[in-house]
């Protein structure tokens, strides 16, 4: 069998490195074609003589990392992620970039045919309705790759859309969960990046603190399987055991299980439609984890889970300006600028602001993209 040649775009960050375990754990399965970083020169070069991939790509620094791979006598040439993407010596692209950053690269993907694994959540939240179009049209494989999709793809594997009640997704809380709201009033970033349950690059964690990802992950789940907002419902589950969950219309419900470790659903979507052992994760033992916890979380509580799913239903340029102005506040708040309860203010004040486009263009949304960034921004250096 022919190895699968991989592009992966976001290479040095938490999930690019943990597919590049995936890879290391089933050598014999996978060859790395290309390597893309915005900014992490030191691992990109790591990661480049390990792998001599024939493309690379990296945001800054590039006559240092071209010297550095002559000097080490790695063939691989520059390219930027759009030609990686649609490259015909690629097989499956893992978007594992942050933000608007893999739109364009994922599109190109997508139109080149192929399998695309997808764990960019900004991709399908700012251009859900052009990026599924694209996929049907040119007979793209969406596979997700987030740990919740992963667990609602898999099952759906063998079910009929219309057979689809309601999907479920589980959420862990966060780092802050167990805090008061005068706490949560002065809570750091390094407080919130502790997540009890999973190792996750910075900006995720935090989305996970505020809920803001669950409502992206809502948003993401309604293109990806075809089925409204109002049927999508998010379940507060501390132990992340239970990833998602899908109810058929007899009333049955299916769920999918496993230790807290992206290894397992990246492999999934690596190797699909195979299952094959590879990724050293832990087995999961539920004698040993003794009981599973269930709740609802409250959006006044979790204001920017309200938020996002508010930006959800109304469509056209709101998700875009959600991610956006979220990008920006945690930014802010990382930075020291803002406090973790201003998050949701900047997303709210963004959206309030925005004129929305009800059904957009690539070039509408990434307009709203730069316009919220720009205005989140102008928010920050306005309370300082």
């Amino acid at each position: 069998m022919n190895p699968i040649r991989v592009a992966v775009l976001g290479s040095t960050g938490s999930i690019g490195r943990q597919t590049l375990d995936v890879i290391r754990s089933l050598p014999d399965r996978f060859n790395v074609v290309a390597l893309a970083t915005g900014n992490n020169v030191t691992v990109l070069e790591e990661q480049a003589r390990e792998f001599r991939p024939r493309m690379l790509y990296c945001g800054r620094e590039q006559e240092y990392i071209e010297r550095r791979i002559r000097e080490a006598s790695i063939t691989g040439r520059w390219a930027e992620m759009e030609e990686m993407a649609a490259h015909p010596d690629v097989d499956v692209v893992v978007v594992a970039t942050v933000g608007a950053a893999g739109l364009t690269s994922s599109l190109a993907a997508i139109r080149a045919g192929k399998a695309v694994a997808l764990a960019n959540k900004e991709v399908l939240v700012m251009a859900g309705h052009i990026v599924t179009a694209e996929a049907k049209r040119y007979g793209a494989e969406l596979r997700p790759v987030d740990s919740e999709h992963s667990a609602i793809w898999q099952c759906l594997w063998g079910e009929s859309p219309e057979s689809v009640e309601r999907l479920v997704i589980t959420a862990s809380g966060g780092a802050l969960r167990d805090l008061s709201q005068e706490e949560l009033e002065r809570v750091t970033a390094e407080q919130a990046l502790r997540h009890p349950n999973w190792q996750m690059g910075k900006k995720i964690t935090v989305d996970s603190a505020t809920l803001l990802n669950k409502g992206l992950e809502c948003i993401e789940a309604r293109w990806l399987f075809d089925v409204p907002l109002e049927r999508i419902e998010v379940l507060l589950h501390r132990e992340s055991i239970v990833h998602s969950l899908v109810e058929f219309r007899d009333g049955s419900v299916k769920a999918q299980l496993g230790a807290p470790d992206m290894r397992l659903p990246i492999q999934c979507a690596l190797t699909y439609p195979e299952r094959v052992p590879g990724a050293s994760v832990p087995r999961l033992d539920l004698k040993m984890i003794g009981t599973l916890n269930f709740g609802i979380p409250s959006t006044g509580r979790f204001p920017c889970l309200g938020l996002a799913i508010q930006a959800g239903k109304q469509g056209g340029t709101a998700p875009a300006v959600l991610a956006a102005a979220d990008e920006i506040a945690v930014e802010e708040f990382l930075g020291g600028y803002i406090r973790f309860t201003e998050i949701p203010r900047v997303i709210e004040d963004t959206l309030n602001a925005h004129r929305q486009v009800g059904n957009p263009s690539i070039e509408q949304v990434l307009e709203a993209d730069a316009w919220a960034r720009s205005y989140a921004e102008g928010w920050v250096k306005a309370k300082a």
